[in-house]
């Protein structure tokens, strides 16, 4: 018998995903910060792909998996998911603390591998906690509220990225050199690894976790009976399973997330070296301006989140991600013609507006489509998505960028913003299902 899910208040939807504003904090230092000291500690344009293969392996190995052992957990104490992702603000703390302190290239690498894994242990079961807690008719709203907190939490690291630039970074020397990370970098690390753990306990003890049903009781309690070695063999067998039944709409998606994915990739790792080549930036400088540009996609995320939601009720979820996937695309191909620092922050509103759509229907409509007892494996299947196209690109575009787009940064945002098209225009097959009625 299905457990009749009661509807939540705004606040108790809030108070849920407050713990993704940590996560995502993390997330926006990776996405800003991270390249560039990589660049600091001698890596060159062609590194950079391959030094984040980190984010695309941790994710493929980690979230299914964590996905599936969540799935059959239950502590009457701690619940299903939140002890998944306590651990990985845990361990994503720790590494925060460390990474500006890191003496050599290859040091940073390790951490960064570390990193991913603990906000992987902690996102994927995010995800999935939010369709455990919610009814389908709330599902839209949750994911957007996710979706909003995505936005602050990057908008507050690349805040303090350029705000701390602007108040500490006057006094070091213009021109950097190898194996010497700006100590006004270090700060915005250390709140992060603050709020990595604070955030993620405000949602633990402000939002129980359902409990299981009867049948969904008896099925955990079986496996736990089962031998260790069945026990580790088991989220495997799930996953198969899961991907030998998965809805064709998520096939479908999934060639609109490889283009989507890759060109997102191309972003985060070339917007900062873009302007070193666009607009004449110092690697400061550089890292200062990539700040402002995410942050001002985030703000543009926050405000437009919630926005959406009466728009995908309206419209439909499909209508409202193809629009989106488009003014990214339009976002990108526009970014690198703009020479004045100011101007180039208005493409970033059309980028946020995406971001806020990418970042929360997806996750909506898919969940609405698995059944409850596989939701955890399903939203790990779905986060595999996101990183084998990123572990193409780490792969492939290293030599891209070299050897077929002149080495140049600006190309590979062009580039980025065509692909950005594409993945629009697959979007337009996805056909939305009807909803599994809980």
């Amino acid at each position: 018998m299905k457990i009749k899910k009661p509807s939540l208040s705004f606040w108790q939807i809030f108070n849920m995903n407050v713990g993704f504003l940590g996560i995502q904090f993390s997330f926006g230092l990776q996405q800003t910060a991270v390249n560039p000291i990589f660049s600091f500690l001698g890596a060159h344009h062609e590194d950079l792909p391959l030094l984040n293969l980190a984010g695309p392996v941790t994710g493929l190995i980690i979230q299914p998996i964590i996905g599936a052992i969540s799935d059959k957990t239950w502590s009457p104490r701690w619940g299903r998911r939140k002890p998944f992702f306590l651990i990985g603000a845990l361990i994503g703390s720790l590494c925060l603390f460390a990474f500006p302190f890191s003496p050599t290239l290859w040091f940073a690498v390790g951490l960064l591998w570390i990193l991913d894994v603990g906000n992987n242990m902690a996102m994927e079961p995010y995800r999935a906690f939010v369709g455990d807690k919610l009814p389908n008719n709330q599902l839209s709203f949750g994911y957007q509220m996710q979706s909003l907190f995505v936005g602050a939490g990057i908008v507050l690291a690349n805040a303090s990225i350029f705000l701390f630039q602007d108040w500490f970074g006057t006094s070091e020397t213009v021109t950097e050199t190898a194996s010497s990370i700006p100590n006004w970098l270090y700060y915005s690390f250390f709140i992060g690894a603050v709020l990595s753990v604070s955030t993620i306990l405000w949602s633990v003890f402000k939002t129980p976790e359902i409990p299981p049903s009867e049948e969904e009781l008896e099925s955990i309690n079986k496996h736990n009976a089962l031998p260790l070695l069945d026990r580790i063999k088991t989220p495997f067998l799930e996953i198969t399973d899961a991907i030998k039944d998965m809805p064709k709409f998520m096939w479908k998606l999934a060639a609109v997330y490889l283009f989507q994915w890759y060109a997102l990739f191309i972003y985060w790792q070339f917007i900062s070296p873009m302007f070193e080549e666009s607009m004449g930036f110092d690697k400061s400088q550089a890292l200062s301006q990539a700040a402002k540009m995410n942050t001002t996609y985030n703000i543009s995320t926050i405000i437009f989140a919630l926005a959406l939601v009466p728009l995908a009720l309206k419209w439909g979820g499909k209508k409202v991600y193809v629009s989106s996937l488009f003014l990214t695309g339009i976002a990108m191909l526009s970014i690198p013609h703009i020479q004045n620092p100011n101007m180039v922050l208005i493409p970033m509103i059309l980028f946020g507006i995406g971001w806020a759509a990418m970042m929360g229907i997806p996750y909506s409509m898919v969940s609405k489509i698995v059944p409850q007892e596989r939701r955890g494996v399903y939203m790990g299947i779905l986060n595999m998505m996101i990183v084998i196209p990123m572990g193409i690109q780490t792969i492939t575009f290293g030599p891209i960028v070299k050897n077929l787009l002149n080495n140049s940064a600006v190309n590979a945002i062009l580039l980025g913003g065509i692909f950005f098209v594409i993945a629009g225009f697959l979007a337009f097959r996805l056909q939305e299902p009807k909803p599994i009625i809980e």
